[in-house]
Parts: structure tokens; sequence; C-alpha cells
């Protein structure tokens, strides 16, 4: 049997529905769609909600029935929802910025838990007990500018144009006596304390090499 012969006849297939028929159908409202009913804007419960707006927090005291199900959860999240946006936006204060309108929150009430342990405390180094016990309170460290009576600034202690070159400028310097009936010659004194100068930082950089050597060996 053929697909369009059927008991001993011939089956014909259904017309299709013309353009004008699906039209009516859009008119009737076939493709509307249906948009859910608008929910109530103000929440009104026995008992007031209590919020922290501070922790953006809305607490709600109302039991809820011993056959909760997911609707009825959801439904009191939403009023809960509800109830903290039309407290935020009545109370806060709305300010408008460059980055848009933001609310300004109070404080908040509620004492939150740490998110992590209290560190524990740091046990004392071996100085800090010694010092402790004798007595030895520590250096107040100075800054790295001193102030400069002459010119009136504040300038460094050390480096470019540092305090400790103020005696290479003096037009009058005192003779070291001592030293020169050892060495048994004159000396100049602005000219001494430039060699000294640089000869303590050629030994300082040769011992940061030496150190940045140990370092290596040792790591």
């Amino acid at each position: 049997m053929s697909d369009s012969e059927m008991n001993g006849g011939v089956a014909l297939a259904e017309p299709s529905p013309t353009f004008t028929q699906l039209a009516d159908e859009i008119d009737a409202g076939a493709m509307d769609v249906k948009s859910p009913p608008s929910l109530e804007v103000n929440v009104h419960k026995p008992t007031p909600f209590t919020f922290d707006l501070g922790n953006l927090l809305a607490n709600d005291s109302n039991p809820l029935p011993s056959d909760v199900d997911e609707n009825t959860l959801a439904a009191t999240a939403r009023d809960a929802a509800q109830a903290l946006i039309n407290q935020l936006l009545s109370t806060c204060e709305i300010k408008s910025t460059p980055d848009g309108v933001h609310l300004v929150l109070p404080a908040a009430t509620t004492p939150l838990p740490r998110e992590k342990p209290i560190p524990a405390e740091k046990p004392p180094t071996k100085w800090e007990l010694f010092a402790k016990k004798k007595g030895i309170k520590d250096k107040r460290r100075e800054g790295k500018t001193v102030y400069n009576e002459e010119s009136g600034e504040w300038v460094p202690k050390w480096g470019y144009k540092g305090k400790n070159k103020d005696a290479e400028n003096e037009w009058l310097v005192e003779v070291d006596a001592k030293k020169e009936r050892e060495t048994g010659e004159a000396h100049d004194q602005r000219s001494d304390g430039r060699k000294e100068r640089k000869e303590k930082v050629r030994r300082n950089e040769r011992k940061q090499r030496a150190n940045e050597r140990n370092s290596r060996k040792t790591g």
C-alpha cells in the first residue's frame, strides 16, 4: 500500500494554513508574551524589618510556616530585598559623581567575624630580649637631612651637596699639628678629607662585592 492509500481509499494531506489564517491567529494573541504580574513595591509584615544598611543587611524575624516550600522561600527573600532597597533609597544620601550616582552608606552596626584568624604575635628576637633585660631603649632614627644654619635650608647629610663636605669649602681650615709631626710633612685638610671619603666609598664597595660572592657560594 502506498503512503496515500488507506482502507481502499486515498488519504489526502491536510491543507496548510494560509497566510491570512496565520495573520488572524497572531492578531488573536497566539504569539503574545505574557508578562508576569507586577509585585507590590511596599512590603508589609506583621513584625517590621530591622536593617543594618552599612552591611546591606535586612533582618526578618517573622516565622516561616512549617510546610515551607521553594516558592515561599523565594517570595520571602524577594520581600526582604525589596524592603532593603526601599530603606536605602529613603534614608541614605544620594550623591552624583563623574563615575555615576551612588548611595552613601552609614557605618555598619553588626559585627562580622574575621575571614582569617588573628595572626599570632611574633616572638621577640634575642636582641629585643637582651635590650629589655638591660633597659636599652631603641635609638631614635634621625632623618637623612640636616638644617644648614648658614644657608637656611635643609641639606642632605651625605652625598651631593651634603653637610659632610662643608669643611672642603671652607676658606680657612685648622692645621692638624699632630699629624704633621708624625709624618714630617704638611697636609691639606681639604684634600685629605676628600681622599678619606673616597676611600670609604671604595671600601664599602669592596665589602658589598665580597658579600655578594659569599651569598652566591652559600646559595
